[in-house]
């Protein structure tokens, strides 16, 4: 067993035959491996290229398979000082004795490339799909949630697409199969377009959510990129609920794996009677099954003991759906720096 470092790469397909290959692998791996993400993959990395990210990766093999490994981001938040993060990441094997090797040896390639890095390295940040912490873990402290903007929601509610359609409407609430079809009988109706024009017309929906929620948007290069990778790899689309010719409401669904995630959506206000989001997401499930996905990623729900969280109003209108509540282990950070760590906490809180 060894580790392999990817190498730094903005772009995945301008990297050597090997290392190339060695991504391929990576990727067949992570897509047959429940307990991690589209985040790990190399196409994701390629991606945030395009947002300042760097990236390095480390697999760890065992008789020429891939047992586990992490891609690693690296931010720099000031020209002095950066940190590194592994989203959905890292993914060790099920075998908790090799589970312990296999972190080891990645800590060990961090390490090394750590001690490369002319800048100052903050932390290093990982944000796992695990629901246990595994007791190889030492040494990090757990990140409280919505304190920073570099990570992604820990508590998450999932449905289960393998039942029949009628089987994934009966263990909905009633009043999310009641929506749906108050939906139908207005004559909603769900398309997908990932074209030019379905972007723009996602942007538009988007930017009038975040404006009425007061939120930081994403900027329009961010979805164009974005849903242009997803369309070219197959990975995602763009979705629609429609009423009367108006777009009312819309989703970008990623598919990886088993999952298929509930990424970013938007809905307006206008027409809020004919119920819409409620058989845009119903039918986003019936077409995620059809490609042979297994669960659907609400991606990001309140926890249940917190009547008052900020994400509130939208968990309310997710757990309609029913669906399996998964709670992660937190964000977790490993500080090599302090004095790097306390600046990096601060720029935080003035952002």
């Amino acid at each position: 067993m060894m580790a392999r470092g990817a190498g730094v790469s903005p772009h995945v397909n301008g990297m050597s035959a090997i290392a190339t290959d060695r991504w391929t692998a990576w990727d067949r791996f992570l897509e047959a491996t429940p307990d991690t993400g589209f985040m790990q993959a190399s196409w994701w990395a390629d991606f945030r290229a395009t947002s300042g990210y760097e990236h390095f990766g480390v697999t760890l093999k065992a008789r020429n398979e891939v047992i586990g490994g992490a891609v690693v981001m690296k931010f720099s938040p000031t020209p002095e000082s950066c940190f590194y993060y592994v989203p959905e990441g890292p993914v060790l094997p099920a075998d908790e004795s090799t589970a312990g090797q296999v972190f080891g040896a990645i800590l060990d390639a961090v390490e090394a490339r750590r001690a490369a890095e002319a800048q100052t390295v903050s932390h290093l940040r990982l944000e796992p799909r695990w629901q246990h912490l595994p007791g190889v873990v030492r040494g990090f402290r757990a990140v409280p949630a919505l304190t920073d903007p570099f990570t992604e929601p820990r508590n998450t509610l999932c449905i289960d697409l393998r039942p029949s359609p009628e089987e994934i409407l009966a263990q909905m609430k009633p009043k999310g199969r009641y929506n749906i079809r108050v939906a139908q009988r207005h004559g909603v109706t769900v398309v997908e377009d990932a074209s030019d024009q379905g972007v723009a017309d996602f942007q538009k929906i988007y930017d009038v959510m975040a404006t009425r929620q007061g939120i930081r948007a994403k900027p329009p290069e961010y979805f164009q990129t974005l849903v242009a990778l997803l369309s070219s790899l197959h990975q995602g689309s763009v979705f629609f609920a429609e009423y009367q010719g108006l777009r009312l409401a819309a989703a970008v669904v990623v598919y990886f794996g088993r999952r298929a995630t509930y990424f970013f959506g938007a809905s307006l206000d206008s027409h809020r009677h004919v119920m819409a989001p409620y058989l845009l997401h119903f039918e986003i499930m019936r077409r995620a099954k059809a490609l042979g996905h297994e669960w659907y990623d609400l991606w990001g729900v309140a926890p249940a003991s917190e009547p008052d969280h900020p994400w509130r109003d939208i968990s309310t209108f997710k757990r309609k759906f029913g669906g399996l509540e998964v709670n992660l282990v937190p964000t977790l950070d490993y500080v090599y720096d302090p004095a790097a760590y306390d600046a990096y906490l601060r720029h935080n809180k003035r952002s």
